[in-house]
């Protein structure tokens, strides 16, 4: 109880915070933000992949109580979509305040392309938002109604194209050789399940029910899971990198540098890689420190911290590598550089969206029938 309390009294002053930060980007625009004509994509962008992954993850665990019915799992199905809806709305609301004109939303909808990655992203995240929201209505009221399993059943494969299809918009950038790999839109579906089964650690063993008979299983099964979906990541890592380094496209390797000597060295060497990685995948192979519920919760939240920081080394490097070298002399402003490190602004936006979720997720935990009445 102590621990929950000092979380609501964090994520209430972190809102707070981002109430000024989302007031400053309301009346003065882009001004006090550190990207610019350059770095257009920054801290906002890599916190929507960040949430997006959580979402699409923590809608696939939903389906092994809700679909498949898999025993260990009974129970936490509705607490999983619960989480994915909470998700989806801060990744919603993080590309939302990043938008140049945030009233023109509804383009998209009645004048979009439905040929482009970013409005079949659209319409997908939409769709599946709505289909959560449903499930969740469902699981609550009705669980061993027919239309939640077929719900179910096409949400697993929509969660799997919302998670790629990020993936994708990226790959598709053939200008930014760092993104255009035919690898990234596979790995974003593997990301979205690593960092979901992470949350879902956090959930169950920090906040989850003490009388809850298969609680240690379930943390022992995750954290089974969050080994091996991290030693998969760190493959893509090496995949990735390594075929950059040896392509010796000049562009490509610039980035990656910037990632592993440059100026993101430490969020890669000491937040993505030991404390986001190998300590979990340390303390989590152990059995018993994996079925303790604080050892497995904070574990999860390391891994968590790990994938925001991913997310950001994804985007940052890539726009951080000039396109044309002249361009670094030929024009100078504010907002004309290639450093990009976000500005207070953009950090207080970012606590504040953090403190909302959070928040939201504990009331919905506290008000909401999320468990109990497990599904037969």
């Amino acid at each position: 109880m102590n621990l929950k309390r000092a979380i609501y009294a964090i994520s209430a002053m972190a809102l707070l915070v981002g109430l000024w930060g989302i007031y400053v980007r309301l009346t003065t625009g882009h001004r006090e933000a550190a990207y610019g004509s350059y770095v257009v994509w920054g801290l906002w962008v890599a916190m929507y992949l960040f949430f997006a992954g959580i979402s699409a993850g923590a809608f696939m665990i939903s389906t092994l109580d809700l679909l498949f019915h898999v025993k260990i799992f009974k129970g936490t199905g509705r607490i999983a979509l619960w989480l994915g809806l909470v998700s989806l709305v801060a990744a919603l609301l993080s590309i939302w305040l990043d938008l140049g004109h945030m009233e023109r939303i509804w383009k998209v909808y009645l004048q979009g392309d439905l040929g482009s990655v970013m409005a079949q992203m659209v319409w997908g995240y939409t769709l599946f938002g709505l289909l959560m929201l449903v499930s969740l209505y469902l699981a609550i009221r009705n669980p061993l109604s027919r239309l939640l399993r077929l719900l179910m059943l096409i949400g697993l494969p929509l969660s799997l194209f919302v998670s790629g299809a990020v993936g994708a918009l990226l790959g598709v950038e053939a200008s930014r050789l760092f993104w255009h790999v035919g690898l990234l839109p596979v790995q974003f579906p593997v990301f979205s399940l690593a960092s979901g089964t992470a949350a879902m650690l956090v959930v169950i063993g920090l906040f989850g029910s003490d009388e809850s008979p298969n609680r240690s299983e379930q943390l022992w099964v995750l954290a089974i899971a969050t080994v091996v979906l991290a030693v998969v990541k760190l493959y893509f890592l090496w995949a990735d990198f390594s075929q950059s380094m040896y392509g010796n496209v000049p562009q490509n390797v610039d980035a990656v540098r910037a990632v592993l000597y440059g100026p993101y060295w430490w969020a890669f060497w000491i937040l993505q890689i030991l404390l986001g990685t190998l300590v979990p995948i340390i303390v989590l192979a152990q059995p018993k420190l994996a079925r303790h519920n604080s050892w497995a919760g904070w574990m999860g939240v390391l891994v968590l911290l790990g994938f925001a920081v991913a997310r950001a080394n994804i985007v940052f490097p890539a726009l951080t590598v000039p396109e044309i070298q002249a361009l670094t002399t030929a024009f100078t402003g504010p907002h004309l550089s290639f450093d990009y490190f976000p500005s207070l602004m953009e950090w207080a936006v970012t606590s504040g969206i953090v403190g909302l979720a959070v928040l939201a997720f504990l009331i919905g935990e506290e008000r909401l029938p999320l468990r109990g009445k497990e599904v037969a």
